[in-house]
């Protein structure tokens, strides 16, 4: 079994020369790991367990398993149910570029938030990234730089929309929000709910509908967006998103 996980993590790199120079591994000792011929000592397994990223299961099960497993999204216990929703997501279902979104704000109900969203794609992978108001964060005594309001999350195809898991550095605050897309004229409007996961309280809200206009990447409408971001009244958010939140209707 390490001989034939070696030789899988090995097809990563071109050359097995340069691969056991790295390593630190005589080539022809190396031969003899690939082959099952011999075992490495414990010092040197745990040289090669560190520059692949796997550990000492590597002597008795399959690696696809270790390297799954540092991915809980991607192990194959979750893969069918979880995983399969994440990747692929189609760009004319949910194209990437900015989004400006407004919501109630969870700290009062009579102000809102309005932010934008950066979707973007790396492989299969659909990601966001985005930054607190500086006044939520100052209103909840945090600092309010920018390495500190940062926020980013990964996206989930559903059935009539989209999942968003998202969470601040280190999973400080975190939130889940479901989106479905709105008919409208050009066709660049998602409404849904965003939900934190906290204590029930008898003050704050835990859960708000949310909205989210499709930007794009024309500098001539994010820009405009950004210098609008923050917290908001009723007044003045933009006429749709105010119809869309139905800010007069109670959250169901």
């Amino acid at each position: 079994m390490f001989g034939a996980n070696l030789r899988k993590l090995s097809t990563r790199y071109p050359s097995i020369s340069e691969l056991s120079r790295q390593l630190g591994i005589n080539r022809t000792q190396f031969n003899r790991y690939l082959s099952g011929e011999s075992f490495p000592r414990p010092d040197v397994l745990d040289r090669i367990c560190e520059f692949f990223g796997v550990d000492a299961r590597i002597l008795l099960e399959p690696v696809e398993m270790l390297t799954a497993g540092a991915d809980p999204l991607s192990n194959p216990f979750l893969s069918d149910f979880i995983g399969a929703g994440i990747k692929g997501i189609p760009e004319d279902y949910f194209p990437s570029g900015f989004y400006r979104f407004s919501r109630r704000s969870f700290l009062a109900d009579t102000q809102y938030v309005v932010g934008l969203i950066y979707i973007f794609r790396e492989g299969e992978v659909t990601f966001l990234r985005g930054f607190e108001a500086r006044e939520a964060m100052r209103a909840q005594g945090l600092p309010d730089d920018a390495h500190s309001r940062e926020f980013r999350g990964y996206v989930a195809q559903q059935e009539d929309g989209v999942t968003m898991v998202v969470s601040r550095r280190h999973s400080l605050t975190s939130s889940f929000n479901f989106l479905s897309r709105v008919t409208s004229f050009e066709n660049n409007y998602w409404v849904g709910y965003v939900a934190r996961p906290m204590r029930e309280t008898a003050h704050g809200t835990r859960v708000a509908r949310m909205v989210y206009e499709y930007l794009g990447r024309d500098g001539r409408k994010v820009m405009p967006a950004a210098r609008t971001t923050g917290f908001k009244t009723e007044k003045d958010l933009l006429p749709f998103h105010l119809r869309l939140l139905q800010v007069n209707d109670p959250f169901r």
